[in-house]
């Protein structure tokens, strides 16, 4: 078991709840796709889990250590973390930026050695952005800004690969891109949890989907007992039709309208 939480809950102001006794666990080599609407809670969640901020009650461990318990290092070398949007404020190429991600091998005071140099160049390989590795990251596009995001994540050689919304701002084809190198990362053991707000990823990339809705979980399990016509209402107010799509070979998931009933 990777990843661990047990009757998690936080709050801002001490008395309204952001989300409250939320429990789920991550295997290595699983992907765990975290649905729910805008404001429901789960970037909180996410920061929780990553220690960045701290419950008010439950706990996360990671590879059965308690997550409170351990140094921000200690952290993240065992989780890599992509959050949604990243703005370059210094014109790093993508092998400085990469670079970074190597810190928690590092000892203070110390500079990155030929072996630090080898894991950037084998992570670049790894997910096929070898030609972005000079090319600064102000002059990137979205996708290609993602991919370096991942990569520096993956830098930390992580064993939890923790993504708030990849695909946000991405074009349908590096959509794609990306849901293929979460496969891709998830089949050489990788543990993945990701927030999403499209269901169609829970079909795509995932073994586990959860739906969180005001600060609950109302449901987590295999995507085809989760992502439900009735399920997607509660969550979203949105009618859906779930279908199975022979050329696609997979279930997807269709709205409707925006204030249909389910009958």
């Amino acid at each position: 078991m990777i990843l661990n939480v047990e009757h998690a809950s936080f709050s801002y102001d001490g008395i309204t709840k952001q989300f409250e006794d939320i429990s789920f666990s991550l295997r290595r080599g699983e992907v765990l796709s975290l649905l729910g609407k805008n404001g429901t809670g789960k970037s909180t969640l996410i920061k929780c889990i990553l220690n960045i901020l701290s419950l008010q009650s439950g706990k996360v461990e990671i590879n059965g250590r308690r997550i409170s318990g351990m140094r921000p290092d200690e952290v993240a070398r065992e989780v890599g973390y992509v959050p949604q949007v990243h703005r370059a404020a210094f014109p790093f190429t993508a092998l400085d930026f990469v670079l970074m991600g190597r810190a928690p091998h590092i000892s203070t005071f110390s500079v990155p050695k030929e072996e630090d140099y080898r894991k950037v160049e084998e992570t670049f390989a790894r997910i096929g952005i070898t030609h972005l590795r000079e090319k600064p990251l102000p002059e990137m596009s979205g996708g290609e800004s993602q991919m370096v995001m991942i990569a520096r994540a993956l830098a930390q050689e992580p064993s939890l690969l923790v993504l708030d919304e990849p695909t946000s701002h991405l074009d349908i084809g590096n959509q794609m891109k990306m849901i293929a190198t979460i496969n891709r990362l998830a089949a050489e053991g990788i543990g993945i949890l990701m927030s999403t707000h499209f269901p169609d990823h829970g079909f795509m990339t995932s073994h586990t989907v959860a739906i969180l809705e005001n600060g609950r979980l109302i449901a987590q399990g295999p995507a085809e007992d989760v992502i439900t016509r009735e399920n997607l209402y509660k969550a979203y107010g949105v009618d859906v039709c779930i279908r199975y799509i022979e050329e696609a070979g997979r279930m997807a998931c269709i709205p409707i309208n925006s204030c249909g009933v389910p009958g």
